[in-house]
C-alpha cells in the first residue's frame, strides 16, 4: 500500500516531522485532533493565540516543486488540514493504493469516492487512518457529533462515529493511511528553498479519481507562468 520509502527518523525529510514523525503536543497546547486508537478524530478544541504567518492555512494546497525528487513526495499534492504553533500536518491526494476501503473499513466504503481505496497521506504513521470529506453545498457540519470542517466544504471525520450519522450532511469520504507533518518552523524552511507551492484548494482536489494528474490539474489553473509547470515531464530523463 505504501509509495515510496519509510522515513529515516535520522534525518528530516520533506514531510517528516523533526521529532520522527509522530504527532505531539508541547506543553500548553493543545492539538484539533486527538488519536483514537488507529483513528485521527477531531478533538473539538480550538486553537486560539498563535501568531502564525499566513501564508499556509487549513485548507491550503501544497504542491511539490519540480526539484523535490524524493520518492514519496514527487509531484504530489498535499492538503492541508493543521497549520500553528505545534508544527504543520496534512496529507497527499494523488497517492492511491491497491486496498480497498470496504477491506478495512467496510462501515464506511459505501461513502468511499472512485475508486474506493485507501489514498497513503504521507510517510507518518500509516498504521493510522485519517479521513476527509466534502460537505454537502449548504448543509451545516459545525455541531455534527464526528465532523470538523477543515475549511470552505472540506471536513475531518471521526471514523468511530456511525456513518449513519454523518452520511446526510456528506457528499463522499476519502481515507488516508498517514500523512506529512513537519514540526514548527520545518515548513517553512521549506517554502522557503521552494520545495512546495502554496496554492488554494477546491473540494473537488481532495476526491479526484485515480488516473487524474492532481499535480498538472491545480497548476493549470493557476496564472502563467506558474500554469505552465503543468507542461513539465514526468520523467524528464526520458527527455
Amino acid at each position: 500500500m505504501a509509495h515510496g520509502e519509510e522515513p529515516d527518523e535520522s534525518r528530516a525529510h520533506p514531510g517528516e516531522r523533526g521529532d520522527g514523525g509522530c504527532h505531539s503536543d508541547r506543553a500548553g497546547e493543545s492539538s484539533q485532533y486527538e488519536s483514537t486508537g488507529r483513528h485521527w478524530a477531531p478533538s473539538g478544541v480550538p486553537q486560539a493565540g498563535h501568531s502564525v504567518p499566513e501564508r499556509v492555512r487549513p485548507g491550503s494546497l501544497l504542491v511539490s516543486g519540480t526539484d523535490l525528487t524524493e520518492p514519496v513526495f514527487r509531484r504530489t499534492v498535499i492538503y492541508m488540514i493543521e497549520h500553528n504553533d505545534a508544527g504543520s500536518l496534512g496529507v497527499v491526494v494523488n497517492r492511491p493504493s491497491d486496498t480497498a476501503v470496504r477491506h478495512v473499513l467496510p462501515q464506511w466504503s459505501a461513502l468511499a469516492a472512485r475508486p474506493g481505496v485507501l489514498y497513503v497521506g504521507g510517510p507518518v504513521k500509516r498504521d493510522a487512518a485519517m479521513c476527509l470529506a466534502t460537505v454537502r453545498r449548504g448543509a451545516r457540519v459545525d455541531h455534527v457529533p464526528g465532523l470538523r470542517r477543515v475549511d470552505g466544504r472540506v471536513a475531518l471525520v471521526d471514523l468511530d462515529t456511525d456513518p449513519a450519522v454523518v452520511a446526510p450532511f456528506l457528499e463522499a469520504i476519502r481515507v488516508f493511511a498517514g500523512y506529512a507533518g513537519w514540526s514548527f518552523g520545518q515548513l517553512d524552511r521549506e517554502l522557503d528553498r521552494e520545495d512546495w507551492t502554496v496554492l488554494s484548494a477546491l473540494p473537488s482536489d481532495v476526491m479526484e479519481p485515480a488516473g487524474v494528474d492532481v499535480w498538472a490539474k491545480v497548476l493549470r489553473r493557476q496564472p502563467i507562468p506558474l500554469a505552465l509547470r503543468a507542461s513539465h515531464p514526468i520523467e524528464i530523463e526520458r527527455n
